[in-house]
């Protein structure tokens, strides 16, 4: 880390956020550096049990090989995770939100896939008495072949292009708004609406569409539950920050888009988004960007470090 950098990561005063963690504080939110666990578990960190609306985050997956970033497998990890939701659970609002992305995983050497993923999630569920509003999927179209032995070089499986995000609540009526997040209309949705023709009426699958109804122009269409983002930014401020610094680029940063898309639906302007398992710290940026206010946890001083990026002058794409 250079010393201009190690310069901006210092203890901080209680005046700006719980010690006794270091960190930075951007805008309307602060990252602190140390174990996610250690701290919620704080006493410095009452001052956030009940206030935070919405926990958007991307864990470390459970991978066959180890990371920098860590990560466990097998039984270690569902233990892992699962301790989390009572932790995530006490610092939600009465109607606030768990958000998390979780990878796939495949068992050790062999060409099929495991169900930790899934178990992982029930576990969770269970552990902190959530209640599953719905699942995404959250499609990479560019993503490079992998498992590489089982699709690169063996050729017996396609590529693994997507991860999981799963919307949990305490709640089965969390705060949530889809008008938020609404997409263009197809082209021909728009033109049907401009004709306002349309050939009503009752559907093979029984549904029957009144005209009334459908002709109305409600600004956008509202998405699926499959998100699709390349994810593919390679000279970014967040990339050249941390070039330039000589600071390591985290390997699994969550889509922006994403992040924007969970903000925009789950929170309102002021509302408090927390990331415990920052990373880059996409999700603190994109909730200064959105006028929310912003905690972030990242365990490696050199990530945190890096994700200073997010806020340089020239923006945080």
């Amino acid at each position: 880390m250079t010393q201009r950098a190690a310069a901006d990561l210092r203890p901080a005063g209680e005046d700006k956020m719980p010690s006794p963690f270091t960190g930075y504080r951007r805008g309307n939110g602060s990252l602190l550096v140390g174990l996610a666990e250690d701290v919620i578990t704080s006493k410095a960190f009452d001052r956030y049990r009940g206030q935070v609306q919405l926990i958007l985050t991307s864990p470390p997956f459970p991978l066959n090989r180890r990371k920098r970033y860590g990560n466990f497998q097998g039984e270690k990890y569902r233990e892992w995770l699962a301790a989390f939701a009572p932790m995530f659970r006490e610092l939600l609002t009465p109607d606030g939100s768990v958000v998390l992305e979780v990878g796939n995983a495949w068992e050790p050497r062999r060409p099929i896939m495991s169900t930790l993923t899934m178990e992982s999630l029930l576990a969770f569920l269970k552990a902190g008495d959530l209640n599953l509003c719905q699942e995404f999927i959250c499609n990479n179209p560019a993503r490079l072949p992998s498992p590489i032995q089982w699709v690169n070089i063996e050729r017996i499986r396609v590529k693994d292009s997507f991860t999981h995000i799963w919307w949990m609540s305490p709640t089965d009526r969390p705060k949530a708004d889809n008008r938020e997040v609404l997409v263009d209309y197809s082209d021909r949705m728009k033109t049907l609406l401009r004709k306002g023709s349309w050939n009503s009426g009752r559907r093979p699958s029984g549904h029957v569409i009144g005209e009334a109804s459908f002709f109305t122009d409600n600004g956008g269409a509202i998405p699926s539950s499959v998100l699709s983002y390349s994810n593919t930014v390679s000279a970014d401020s967040y990339r050249k920050y941390c070039l330039g610094h000589n600071l390591p680029v985290h390997p699994a940063r969550m889509p922006r888009e994403a992040c924007e898309f969970f903000i925009k639906f789950l929170t309102a302007p002021g509302d408090l988004v927390f990331d415990p398992f920052a990373g880059s710290n996409t999700t603190g940026a994109v909730a200064s960007e959105l006028g929310r206010r912003w905690l972030a946890v990242e365990a490696d001083p050199d990530y945190a470090m890096g994700s200073l990026g997010r806020f340089v002058a020239e923006g945080t794409r």
